[in-house]
């Protein structure tokens, strides 16, 4: 089930309203919540409610064991429940590249299992890590299983994230509280993040799938062009997703994290990763570049924790070894940086240091985005010019229509300029300060209208973390 579906915003969401303020008490609010949950994850996924279900179940039994145990037998019981979350993860997701992998190089001496890969499975994968760990490190284990449901499970978040910690939130788990006016700024958060997808990722989407779908060795510049809008498709479809978590967990009365300030505008990589998916950024350095040491060693030990972090989060992605070379791309950049150039671009103009992280950040989503090897070989053959300067194809022709370019701009100018007008507005005098909000209200309104007539049009899209 989509949020900006007509499913979800007419019927769903409404329902689950009345039912979700009318249950008196934070138990009975936490029991429709993880009903409509597993009915929310059960439309699209049916079968892997039990998956999900047995995860819950597992899970809260560990953690209540390793709450209890002590010394060595406690970190062999986080060790053992760990590795199991990941065995499932690893089942699913990567057992058919890896037997495929060895058949390439072995000759086909496997026969693939095809598994359907799980709806969200990475990002609740990582939850009930984050909650196994917490214990681990001293949390109190949650005797509630109904708590640990809710956050393993809670719809907002529960397919594409943010990747929510469990210290983060466990008080909210027992005790909440909801305003008009939390719910009034939920909303908005939720109209704004509705109107990224829509309105602009799914808009310049048309263009990049032109480009990397449709199009046979583009030209240099229909190859920008492709690359471009892909940039802000994915910027804007991902942020959009986050920013709608966000309104609607503030509104049942919790606060998830941020997960995107302006990552284009970033001046090194190091400060790109410190802007983009935050809250992955943040789980992968506290629960496993730390661990393995962080940057308390050698400079050569450094270097080694940066590249299996960055080499764990391109499989997170995906299992293809694409996503693995987009990630040994990112860890590259972070190692080269660490090493001396970051101080660099400290100190070079900052027009020069962010042109050379939106080239990196642009040359690794053509990884990201290709189908395989070869599509991404070919694809910086057309970076470089080398099947023709110019020209654009049919299909990107019929894609460039009117509000298409117009969001394509909008996008760049949203993603890339920082426009320090709205800090400025926060200084308003009091007579212009109803001006704004009634100016802001306005935009607000356009934005949802708007939004409601892509989804009554039916020309949205299925968000790309979804299949990650």
């Amino acid at each position: 089930m989509l949020f900006p579906s007509i499913t979800f915003l007419f019927y769903f969401l409404p329902l689950f309203a009345i039912l979700y303020y009318a249950a008196p008490g934070v138990t009975a609010k936490n029991v429709v919540l993880v009903a409509a949950s597993l009915l929310f994850y059960a439309w699209g996924e049916p079968v892997f409610v039990l998956l999900l279900a047995g995860e819950i179940l597992f899970n809260f039994a560990a953690a209540l064991a390793i709450g209890a145990a002590h010394g060595n037998r406690r970190r062999l019981l986080t060790g053992l429940a760990v590795a199991a979350n990941l065995a499932v993860l690893g089942l699913f997701k990567y057992a058919d590249f890896a037997l495929g992998t060895i058949n390439t190089i072995a000759g086909n001496s496997f026969t693939l299992p095809g598994l359907a890969l799980p709806l969200g499975i990475s990002f609740f994968t990582f939850h009930a890590i984050s909650y196994l760990v917490d214990v681990h490190r001293g949390a109190a284990p949650n005797r509630s299983l109904l708590a640990i449901a809710v956050y393993i499970a809670m719809f907002p978040q529960l397919v594409a994230g943010p990747i929510v910690r469990y210290h983060m939130i466990a008080r909210r788990l027992q005790a909440r509280r909801t305003s008009f006016g939390r719910i009034s700024a939920a909303l908005r958060i939720f109209i704004i993040g509705l109107a990224q997808k829509l309105l602009v990722a799914d808009e310049v989407a048309r263009v990049a799938e032109a480009v990397f779908d449709k199009a046979n060795a583009p030209s240099l510049a229909e190859a920008w062009l492709g690359l471009s809008a892909y940039t802000i498709q994915i910027y804007f479809d991902f942020a959009g997703y986050s920013n709608m978590a966000i309104g609607l967990g503030l509104a049942l009365g919790f606060s998830f994290p941020r997960n995107f300030t302006l990552p284009y505008v970033s001046r090194s990589i190091t400060e790109f990763w410190r802007r983009w998916h935050i809250s992955l950024s943040q789980w992968l350095r506290d629960y496993l570049y730390i661990p393995l040491g962080g940057n308390r060693g050698t400079s050569a030990e450094t270097y080694r924790n940066l590249c299996l972090v960055f080499l764990a989060c391109g499989l997170w992605h995906g299992a293809n070894w694409t996503f693995v070379i987009w990630g040994v791309h990112h860890g590259a950049f972070l190692v080269i940086e660490r090493a001396g150039f970051g101080r660099a671009l400290a100190q070079a103009p900052v027009w020069v240091a962010r042109v050379y992280a939106l080239a990196a950040i642009m040359s690794g989503w053509v990884w990201f985005r290709a189908r395989d090897l070869e599509h991404a070989f070919s694809f910086f053959g057309s970076l470089a010019g080398l099947h023709g300067a110019s020209g654009l194809g049919m299909t990107t022709h019929i894609a460039l229509h009117p509000a298409t370019v117009a969001a394509l701009v909008v996008g760049v100018v949203l993603a890339t300029v920082e426009i320090r007008i709205w800090r400025a507005l926060r200084h308003l005098t009091r007579l212009a300060q109803p001006i704004y909000a009634l100016g802001d209200a306005a935009a607000i309104t356009a934005m949802f209208g708007l939004s409601l007539l892509n989804v009554a049009a039916g020309s949205y899209s299925a968000f790309l973390y979804f299949r990650f």
